[in-house]
């Protein structure tokens, strides 16, 4: 436990009470919408962390770098211990504010500096979270929740320092926070850390653990190492998507939290971002949740292998495994490895493994892990070879590219994969040019699209008149949503580059123009080629967001089939009178039978010939699996 000195904290907790008796007639509770938190209802642990990091991360505005200088003017002023409620002026910094005393300086947003020599000098925008460990890639890069405006020297000066409690400091700072050798007991990291007074200590803990539920589903592949040696490892994350910290510096922050409960101002703060991002921390809301998610009871017990793992669908650049699930109630998910190399994680039995090569045999297999995240045995190993050609797109594709007047930006992308596509290792980048051409920070995408269906990307200040922006799957000024005719523009998987709007390394010539993707080609390209757009004039948007019939893949076909077992022949219901094949194939991938034109007379299949076991049907890039007796 961190040690608290009663008198301050009694002189702490006057101030505080003293404002709020001036200023509001009783604490102000935050305003969350009505049904916002929807579906929390009986969810403790991991899989309240989950939902709530769907909840959050679902709809929300993100903005430049640039634009927090004005922005902090409606989240960060100092309403609370130097100033009383009709200041409009001067910013709250939890880095130099003394709530005990007289605060050595105060400042305008006009007082923003680059760098500091020396405290009192201005402000800049810190990171709580470094940004190193999200690769300045947005919307972690101006995230208003732990992006905050502080003393540009303190900011300096803690650099990519953890927060951690000190015992001999090397910096003390005018309203007593401090920077030394960190020396909480029992932690791995033992180099310098950032301490900041009582006072903010739960403010700091609360912006920290919405993060990490913020960004749950991104956590795997943000830098958690910064060093070998546990003890120079100035990153905190561990690398897991549910816990996510290591285990000194989650216990430092449910200590902190406790410490310093929700005050005023983070009540306050809350309303206010909810208002510019769309999103809000729970932890403001429902201080209880952090003790229900993070208070869980581990054991030293690996689960038992998951079993019957089967192949549901197979393709040219994607199959869909299933499983049994392992029974333990404290598995929280699976590893996915291919050719015994950890390639993906689900929180339920099931998994759709994309981005394969056609005609390219793979071995599959999966562990379930738990709460303690010890594995289990590895499942059975499932080798599939995938089909040698397919209907379906190989990857995701920019269909409308709309440079207009004003701030009207925007991109639609669509799914014609045959698959829902998880958006998580997928990011729009942009080449701007200053001396030279450079690639600016990425705005990364996240959530899931479904087969068949579009998303539009859209600047948050976009006036279009045929499209609301809050329709929109994403809202960004990022660099990438900041785009002019002149640019580059890519959408890129990992580091690939999968689709392109423009050339790289020339001023390009897409300045004021609508640019709608021809309906002769589904697959990405990463060069481009204008003869496949047809060009409209400035801010034309018509159908933004609507796929026409040309847009939707032809693999549409929906049938079903019966008698399933079956012995003899299986009968198709459905319209596919003009199916141009039908392939039957075991679960190993292997084509057992091929037709085709298969129901020009008939709607059906003699099976009769096949052995007893479990196959799939392809008609047209649909897929049936189907029991043979």
């Amino acid at each position: 436990m961190i040690f608290y000195d009663p008198i301050i904290k009694n002189t702490i907790m006057l101030k505080k009470y003293l404002f709020v008796l001036s200023a509001f007639p009783i604490l102000t509770l935050a305003q969350a919408p009505a049904e916002y938190y929807s579906g929390t209802e009986s969810l403790t642990g991991y899989a309240l962390k989950t939902k709530l990091h769907e909840i959050i991360s679902t709809k929300t505005y993100n903005y430049h770098y640039d634009d927090l200088k004005t922005l902090y003017g409606q989240t960060d002023i100092d309403r609370y211990y130097d100033y009383g409620v009709d200041n409009n002026t001067y910013l709250l910094d939890i880095y130099s504010n003394n709530p005990t005393g007289t605060t050595a300086y105060h400042y305008t947003l006009d007082n923003i500096v680059s760098a500091a020599g020396a405290e009192g000098l201005g402000w800049n925008r810190e990171h709580m979270m470094p940004q190193s460990s999200f690769y300045s890639a947005y919307p972690m890069y101006s995230d208003l929740f732990f992006v905050i405006p502080t003393d540009g020297r303190i900011n300096q000066l803690r650099s990519d320092y953890p927060y951690g409690t000190v015992g001999t400091a090397s910096y003390t700072f005018t309203n007593g926070s401090k920077q030394g050798t960190n020396n909480i007991p029992g932690s791995t990291y033992r180099e310098r850390a950032y301490e900041p007074i009582n006072e903010f200590k739960g403010d700091v803990a609360r912006a920290l653990l919405y993060y990490v539920v913020r960004y749950e589903k991104k956590l795997s592949s943000f830098r958690f190492v910064t060093n070998v040696d546990p003890t120079k490892d100035r990153n905190p994350l561990d690398g897991t998507e549910e816990r996510a910290y290591e285990e000194w510096y989650l216990d430092m922050l449910l200590s902190w939290h406790l410490q310093d409960p929700v005050s005023q101002r983070e009540i306050d703060r809350n309303n206010s971002v909810f208002n510019i991002q769309k999103n809000r921390n729970p932890f403001i809301d429902h201080p209880e949740w952090i003790n229900a998610i993070w208070n869980q009871i581990e054991d030293n017990v690996a689960p038992s292998a998951p079993s019957s793992l089967v192949l549901e669908r197979n393709s040219a650049y994607f199959v869909n495994l299933t499983w049994q699930a392992s029974p333990e109630s404290d598995v929280l998910g699976y590893h996915i490895y291919q050719d015994g190399v950890l390639v993906g994680r689900s929180k339920t039995n099931s998994f759709t493994m994309d981005h394969l090569t056609p005609e390219t045999t793979y071995n599959f297999a999966v562990k379930a892990y738990d709460n303690a995240y010890l594995e289990s045995p590895e499942s059975n190993t499932m080798s599939i070879t995938t089909l040698a050609n397919d209907v379906f797109a190989k990857d995701l594709q920019i269909i409308k590219y709309l440079e207009g007047s004003g701030n009207n930006r925007a991109l639609e992308i669509v799914n014609r994969t045959g698959h829902a596509v998880d958006l998580s290792k997928y990011k729009l980048g942009i080449q701007l040019k200053i001396n030279n051409y450079f690639f600016a920070e990425p705005f990364e995408l996240e959530g899931k699209v479904e087969n068949n269906e579009s998303f539009v990307v859209i600047n948050p200040n976009a006036n279009f008149s045929c499209f609301d922006v809050s329709n929109a799957k994403f809202v960004t000024n990022a660099p990438a949503l900041a785009f002019t005719g002149s640019n580059y523009v890519e959408l890129s998987y990992k580091s690939t580059t999968l689709d392109a709007i423009g050339s790289k390394g020339v001023d390009n010539t897409n300045a004021n123009k609508s640019l709608y993707r021809k309906s002769g080609t589904i697959n990405p390209t990463s060069t481009f080629d204008l003869g496949e757009w047809t060009s409209y004039a400035s801010d034309y948007c018509l159908n933004l967001g609507n796929l026409s019939i040309n847009d939707i893949a032809s693999n549409s076909l929906e049938f079903n089939i019966y008698p399933n077992p079956v012995t003899e022949v299986i009968n198709v219901n459905g319209d596919v009178s003009k199916a141009k094949s039908a392939k039957i194939y075991d679960l190993t991938g292997k084509l057992i039978k091929e037709m085709n034109n298969p129901f020009v007379n008939k709607k059906s299949i003699n099976v009769g010939s096949l052995l007893s076991g479990t196959y799939i049907l392809n008609v047209d890039g649909k897929s049936i699996k189907f029991i043979k007796k």
